[in-house]
């Protein structure tokens, strides 16, 4: 007896080595290969050491959220698959800023979906060809070459010395861009005014003057996007609104070769056509929300997606002009700085903004907050005004599942983004992560000994009837089959079948053969004889 207790204390003890092996192996597998890399562009990491944290996001956040403009923040780790299945997808902005993992093309068409069919914000930032899959459903190119532009570059001092200047670097671009109207169709006069702090906060209103004006949008190693289809590839027939809201200057070029020199094979696009951020709204889609005396209703929402060319315009150091300041981001044109070249700040020029209007750079994050809100059904008067007018009833969410993660949160953000494919709900995420811990411990703990002779293991024996069917009984079973089958072919429920008087079930069933096993209490059939009934109820009714 206790050479036999010390046997089947070993075996849970080999299983919890085993348990316990399998996941630190799993743990540091996940942790290698995610050592070294330090994650940017999150909205979520406050903390990152040395120049890490100018490459997050969390001022985008932080200003769109609670401590800004007011909209719901929210973030997801799994796949885009899932986004179709969100609530009030019309009054969602999913945002995927440098997503370092490429979307598979049932990810590209659930997002080509979400915006299309549901009416549902998207803005994708990048700068390599990750974005291309996504960018081709709407008839978008994305280059991954970078642009230099000899005009429209911007010069950046050594930080905290503002009277310092680095060397130029054409690949810092900037632009003049437009929330709701296409820069290449602007008049004359509405391209040389510079957008006012108050002109930008009236965005998504009815209101709106941004088509009046222009704003500086800084960009940092950027490459250029081009439409090459007016219409959606995915459906021609559908109505849709395309807007270059920025570009590059028409001396700009793609450095395919490398070279930082156009005479040596690289590309030049042409007026307006090296573009650095393409608006795409689709009009017109029927979805439901509460209306106009706080009831549900059919409303008309516009579908928009904004693809950027850079994901460097959202990073801290760029959104925000106070820290712009402290890594070497000049907020004003300091014009000594462009006194030995050919091009020269947006502050004037063959091109800039007429000095007599607002050309002051406010960050990036002035321009894409405005950019946001028209983007959103602030100005739908269809919706009910408890809606329409309070942003935390609109929802921003981050896109986690295409970035980095670091090597201790990986394992945790990997099993996360398992879980999530099965429910979106937290609760039930936690309840599934429970459960599996649960049923690990049973595995370990409760697996009885085998006996000898056995070497299955009892847990994947599913199908093994515990005790033999007694054989006098093959015949009621057999008659108790077909009768099953003739109640389902006769789409009848369990209860209605037993109404049925056994004149009626006879004539449902009409083969003279099976009519007499199922009104015949008394005869006994052979083996043989029940084996060839059984073949006759497999062929009956078809």
């Amino acid at each position: 007896m206790a050479e036999e207790n010390g046997s089947k204390i070993s075996l849970e003890t080999w299983l919890l080595v085993g348990f316990t092996v399998a996941i630190l192996m799993s743990t540091i597998l996940i942790v290698v290969v995610s050592a070294g890399k330090n994650p940017v562009y999150s909205a979520y990491i406050t903390d990152a050491e040395g120049d890490y944290q100018y490459q997050q996001l969390n001022l985008m956040a932080d200003d769109l959220g609670d401590y800004g403009a007011g909209y719901t923040i929210a973030n997801t780790m799994s796949t885009p698959m899932l986004v179709n299945d969100w609530r009030e997808p019309h009054r969602t902005l999913l945002v995927m800023i440098s997503p370092e993992k490429p979307f598979d093309d049932a990810e590209a068409t659930a997002i080509h979906d979400f915006v299309t069919q549901r009416g549902g914000k998207v803005i994708l930032a990048s700068d390599s060809a990750n974005a291309q899959r996504v960018a081709a459903k709407f008839g978008v190119s994305y280059f991954t070459a970078p642009v230099l532009d000899d005009m429209n570059h911007y010069e950046t001092h050594v930080p905290n010395e503002p009277t310092n200047k680095q060397s130029t670097d054409m690949r810092n671009v900037w632009a003049l861009a437009s929330v709701n109207s296409d820069v290449r169709d602007m008049n004359v006069a509405a391209r040389t005014i510079g957008c006012s702090s108050e002109m930008l906060a009236t965005s998504g209103s009815p209101l709106s003057l941004m088509h009046q004006c222009r704003t500086p949008v800084l960009f940092r190693k950027t490459t250029a996007m081009q439409i090459l289809q007016e219409e959606d590839p995915s459906y021609p027939e559908q109505t849709r609104n395309a807007y270059v809201l920025a570009h590059a200057s028409t001396s700009s070029f793609l450095d395919e070769m490398g070279t930082a020199n156009l005479d040596t094979g690289n590309g030049q696009l042409g007026e307006g056509e090296t573009e650095l951020i393409i608006r795409i709204d689709y009009p017109g889609i029927k979805t439901t929300d509460k209306v106009l005396g706080e009831r549900e209703g059919e409303i008309s929402v516009t579908g928009s997606i904004v693809f950027v060319a850079n994901d460097d315009v959202f990073a801290n150091y760029l959104w925000d002009r106070d820290t712009a300041e402290r890594t070497g981001h000049p907020d004003y044109c300091v014009e000594e700085f462009y006194a030995d070249r050919k091009g020269s700040c947006w502050n004037g020029g063959a091109d800039g903004l007429n000095p007599a209007t607002d050309t002051t750079w406010k960050g990036n994050g002035a321009f894409f907050s405005a950019l946001i809100s028209d983007m959103m059904e602030h100005d739908n008067e269809d919706i009910s005004n408890t809606i329409r007018l309070f942003n935390d009833e609109f929802y921003i969410v981050f896109d986690e599942s295409r970035h980095v993660t670091g090597a201790l949160s990986a394992p945790f953000t990997e099993a996360m983004g398992a879980i999530v494919l099965l429910t979106s709900d937290i609760w039930l995420k936690w309840l599934i992560v429970l459960n599996l811990m649960a049923l690990l411990s049973i595995a370990i703990m409760v697996v009885p000994e085998k006996e000898n002779w056995r070497h299955v293991f009892d847990l994947t024996r599913f199908r093994e009837r515990p005790t033999k069917i007694d054989p006098s009984k093959f015949q009621l079973r057999v008659r108790e089959a077909m009768l099953n089958k003739v109640r389902l072919f006769y789409d009848l429920s369990r209860d209605q079948m037993v109404l049925k008087t056994p004149s009626e079930v006879l004539s449902m069933i009409r083969d003279p053969r099976l009519v007499e096993l199922a009104q015949s209490q008394s005869r006994t059939y052979d083996d043989a004889e029940l084996r060839e009934l059984m073949q006759m109820i497999r062929r009956w009714g078809k």
